[in-house]
């Protein structure tokens, strides 16, 4: 496996619930390096896609991680083969501490691991907080910490910064922007200004299906093509 390699392909990808036809043949590759960002409009696909590559929704077509194919197996098997997944509503447990929370991970350190004393000080200093208790932001975090305590060789990551103040926009983009040195990241993200900031290459979906692959400066850089794909122009608030 080669840096030039992609750690994740996606070839065919179809979803179906019920009667509607979600994804319709999605194709895409994940480079093996920084982050890719996973755009559209609400409602295109995007989080289905994240998703169908982690196994909680129904797919046919082919998912490949490192070459093997996945898209046979159950989550728990995928997870232990190395993608990490972050949702949207984070899955915190509220009634934890931020020290219990990451201890269902790594049982022998938790906070006390590198990895969190490196990217997370501030859930160090508040290990004996309960989760349920956090600002927006600060979940997000632990959300981030907890999948971080593990090897993965893809992270997938689903609008980390929605609902976030500025300020923590920023914090939040820091983080991954140094993680994706190391781990490939496949990212869900609808603020412009940090997809500009962190991400390398876009895919943009709409209707189910990629309509545009490319270097992500020089999407965002089209102020034309970002709103004629995306409904949406640079001028979005939040991280730079």
């Amino acid at each position: 496996m080669t840096r030039t390699t992609p750690v994740l392909e996606i070839e065919d990808l179809h979803v179906r619930y019920g009667g509607s036809h979600i994804l319709q043949g999605v194709d895409c590759d994940v480079p093996a390096t920084g982050v890719t960002a996973l755009l559209g409009r609400n409602g295109v696909g995007k989080t289905t896609t994240l998703r169908a590559i982690i196994g909680l929704a129904p797919r046919t077509g082919r998912i490949r991680l490192h070459g093997r194919e996945i898209q046979r197996l159950a989550t728990a098997r995928i997870v232990r083969g190395g993608i990490g997944y972050v949702p949207e509503d984070r899955e915190v447990f509220g009634g934890l501490t931020v020290e219990e929370n990451l201890r269902l991970v790594d049982p022998e350190r938790g906070v006390d691991a590198p990895v969190v004393e490196r990217l997370f000080p501030e859930l160090v200093r508040r290990r004996g907080q309960r989760a349920g208790t956090l600002s927006g932001g600060q979940q997000q975090m632990v959300a981030l910490a907890r999948v971080l305590l593990r090897e993965n060789a893809l992270l997938l990551i689903d609008e980390p910064t929605k609902g976030l103040a500025p300020k923590l926009v920023t914090e939040v983009a820091d983080v991954l922007a140094e993680v994706s040195r190391t781990t490939p990241i496949l990212l869900v993200e609808q603020n412009l200004p940090l997809v500009r900031r962190i991400a390398d290459r876009v895919v943009v979906l709409d209707a189910g299906q990629v309509v545009h692959r490319g270097a992500a400066a020089e999407l965002v850089a089209d102020v034309a093509l970002t709103r004629e794909l995306l409904g949406v122009s640079m001028r979005r608030e939040g991280a730079a």
